[in-house]
């Protein structure tokens, strides 16, 4: 390994992978370390998409969109003001970067076409914003295709097979139609022939794709990786960033950097002491979707030399609702992410310990979480009990619980799911109060009648709609729970994400306490301080603005900063 490089990235996610990437095409001798031997992080295990408004993708589609219109939202959903000069920055940048990139490597996106931002307010849109990493080939990394860290199990098929929310529905209804059982068809004959020479589905869509294709694009470039390389601390001189100190195999080393150190190693992520200060109470021993090797060392590494922190009072974090999945024996077994499938769709809603609804269930997932958190300070609601009915069940599914189900009794026996003949019994079971639970379910199949939630308006927002059944009638997002038997899960708020990070500025630039720079130190991705101040803008919202800054710290670093 070189001793001296121009550029030393810390960090193989999305922002990372950016820095490294545009850094190299830029010219520079960049060195990318990555802790772990698989390239993704998080981002592997995401849906991939990132939110970045007005991005001529969409304008060309039709989508119309303005910079203005993308603040005024902005500055809805943040009226504090906070992180303004990033958001500004952002919104300025993104379309630009966005475009560059798909010049000059393998990472393309297209407009999601609808797909609203997550908060019904002045400025926000339906369609346009969300842009999705075209499916990418594994076979065309060859071996390398096992440097693609996998998605988490809980979102594969037949043990390893990959599929996007467009093939879902193809899916469900594959003997309901001859284009859905052909799609089917071409999906399970595809991984068959994969599992013949790869351990999983080289048909990659999502975090995995959009993962794949900044490793293709950095293989290309020429830009090397360091795997099983994790930083131990950043060499400082005269205040200024010269470098770092890695470790591999057991062995310390250091390396010099002379345009600096990008830092993206994914946020405090595992970082025990950084959980409990950073995060609500009680959050540091509630499930995470954080990736496992992610240990909070580039946090670490810059507080040691000076840098400052910045967090959003009472966040820290960007949440989604899991249920804790069971193996055969009861034990926990993993996580899945209730994102879109089950929770807006009519027939389910969520409740606290006194059996009460406390939000409206088809929010997006950052502020169904929050807004269980929040009912947790005064009634216990952690984990709150999503209940439904045997139609729901069948038609829907919950969790791991697949749609056409009828014989739960597996899920039922591992402690996954809760099932009982009647609303109090299965209360009962749950730990619920059994009278508020009735009541509630009661008041539901009033609103399921009416097509109006009078508590929490379910059905009255673009995104809920979006997430809800289309075809039901009068309002997508409200059914009755009427029919045994009666099931519930326990969901949690689970961090995916920080929203707390290193301070930084425009140029992802490191500052210490008093505002000033720390020459040579970069940071992007959950590294750096939201930009969004604790706000979940829409799909991408994170990994949008990993790209972005990860953009912004390699030009700047390389001596042209983007306007």
């Amino acid at each position: 390994m070189k001793e001296e490089v121009d550029l030393i990235v810390i960090g193989a996610g999305a922002a990372g992978m950016t820095a490294a990437l545009v850094a190299g095409l830029e010219g520079c001798d960049v060195l990318l370390c990555e802790a772990t031997e698989q390239v993704g992080g998080t981002t592997a295990t995401s849906a991939g998409t990132i939110w970045v408004p007005n991005s001529s993708a969409s304008r060309q589609a039709g989508f119309e969109d303005s910079v203005e219109d993308a603040t005024r939202y902005l500055d809805g959903l943040i009226p504090s003001g906070a992180g303004r000069a990033l958001r500004e920055a952002y919104l300025r940048s993104g379309p630009a970067i966005v475009d560059d990139l798909a010049r000059r490597t393998a990472l393309q996106f297209v407009p999601a076409g609808r797909h609203p931002d997550y908060v019904d307010i002045p400025g926000s849109r339906v369609f346009g914003r969300a842009l999705a990493p075209l499916p990418f080939d594994g076979r065309t990394l060859g071996s390398e295709f096992a440097r693609i860290r996998a998605p988490m199990k809980e979102f594969m098929v037949l043990g390893g097979m990959m599929v996007g929310k467009a093939d879902i529905g193809h899916l469900v209804g594959r003997f309901k139609s001859f284009a859905s059982f052909k799609h089917t068809a071409g999906l399970v004959l595809r991984y068959m022939g994969d599992r013949l020479r790869h351990a999983r589905g080289t048909r990659l869509v999502m975090g995995n794709a959009l993962v794949a294709r900044f490793y293709a694009s950095l293989k290309a470039a020429g830009v090397p990786v360091s795997f099983g390389t994790r930083i131990d601390g950043l060499m400082l001189e005269n205040g200024r960033v010269v470098g770092a100190h890695l470790l591999r195999g057991g062995q310390r080393f250091e390396v010099r950097a002379r345009r600096g150190v990008v830092l993206a190693t994914g946020g405090f992520g595992r970082h025990a002491h950084l959980r409990e200060q950073l995060m609500p109470r009680g959050h540091a021993h509630w499930p995470s979707l954080i990736f496992e090797g992610n240990e909070g060392g580039g946090v670490d590494a810059a507080l040691r030399v000076g840098a400052a922190m910045d967090n959003t009072e009472g966040a820290g974090v960007f949440w989604q609702p899991v249920s804790i999945t069971r193996n055969k024996q009861g034990q926990p077994a993993g996580l899945f992410a209730h994102l879109f499938l089950d929770r807006a769709k009519p027939g389910l809603i969520a409740v606290d310990s006194a059996g009460q609804r406390f939000t409206n269930e088809g929010n997006s997932y950052h502020y169904f979480c929050r807004d269980m958190v929040q009912r947790h300070a005064t009634v216990p609601a952690i984990p709150a009990w999503v209940v439904c009915d045997a139609d729901f069940l069948c038609k829907y599914g919950l969790g791991l619980v697949h749609p056409g189900t009828t014989d739960v009794s597996a899920h039922v026996r591992s402690g996954y799911l809760k099932s009982a003949g009647t609303i109090e019994a299965l209360a009962r079971d749950i730990g619920v109060d059994p009278a508020g639970l009735a009541r509630t379910v009661a008041r539901n199949n009033e609103f399921a009648a009416t097509g109006i939630d009078e508590d929490h308006g379910k059905g009255s927002t673009e995104v809920s709609r979006f997430n809800g059944d289309a075809g039901h009638r009068p309002n997508p997002c409200l059914g009755p729970i009427a029919r045994a038997p009666f099931c519930a899960m326990a969901l949690w708020p689970a961090d995916a994400a920080a929203d707390a990070g290193l301070r930084t500025d425009a140029d992802a630039r490191v500052l210490d306490a008093q505002g000033r720079v720390i020459e040579g130190l970069y940071a992007a991705g959950n590294d750096m301080a939201s930009a969004m101040r604790g706000a979940y803008a829409g799909p991408g919202t994170t990994i949008g603005p990993a790209i972005v800054f990860g953009y912004r710290a390699a030009m700047h670093a390389k001596g042209t900063p983007v306007l």
